[in-house]
């Protein structure tokens, strides 16, 4: 559906950051600001599925070229 955009380390820094932002959601349960980590779902998401919209709309790809 979507083309690939994001590379393998990109993917990795999301997939580690949303994790981690996600954790503070269940480490703080009665912080006022912990509904603010639900955020981390946009990161992990966007590493799990290896695309980027933001990047698709910028046309930018950290992806290695392919060769022809």
């Amino acid at each position: 559906m979507f083309k690939t955009n994001v590379g393998s380390a990109d993917r990795v820094i999301r997939i580690v950051l949303g994790v981690v932002i996600l954790s503070l959601f269940f480490i703080y349960p009665g912080a006022w600001w912990r509904y603010y980590t639900l955020i981390g779902i946009v990161p992990l998401l966007t590493g799990l599925a290896g695309t980027c919209p933001l990047y698709s709309i910028l046309g930018i790809s950290t992806c290695p070229a392919r060769k022809a």
